[in-house]
């Protein structure tokens, strides 16, 4: 039986005094933030921001306490990172990681990816 398709996502809280920069940051680099609350495969986002943010939490016993009002977020990897159904290169991971580093007082995450639901990048059809 094979896995339904799904998006490779690195799960992040981040304080919302960064939230747009680093949004745009990743951006740049072709990476894409969902906040979890509002993200099209959550079907009760408020609830899962909910639990995202208390399990991450609660996995650190007290580490990670600073984070208690932050952003649950998803990272996706776009287009550009993409080769059909090939895994995602390790170039990716790195880019990912390296600029979360960079932001390192403002996000918590533990290192890998997870898989959620198929997301839907919007794109610019303008001609």
């Amino acid at each position: 039986m094979r896995r339904p398709p799904h998006e490779n996502v690195a799960t992040v809280l981040v304080d919302p005094v960064v939230l747009r920069d680093l949004e745009l940051a990743l951006m740049a680099l072709d990476l894409w933030v969902w906040p979890v609350e509002t993200a099209p495969v959550a079907t009760d986002g408020p609830r899962m921001a909910f639990q995202v943010r208390r399990r991450m939490l609660l996995a650190k016993r007290g580490d990670w306490d600073v984070a208690a009002d932050w952003t649950p977020v998803w990272i996706s990897f776009g287009d550009s990172w993409r080769t059909g159904e090939e895994p995602l290169p390790w170039s990716a991971h790195a880019t990912l990681w390296d600029t979360l580093a960079e932001h390192a007082d403002h996000v918590r995450y533990r290192l890998g990816l997870g898989g959620i639901p198929k997301l839907a990048v919007p794109r610019d059809v303008s001609a």
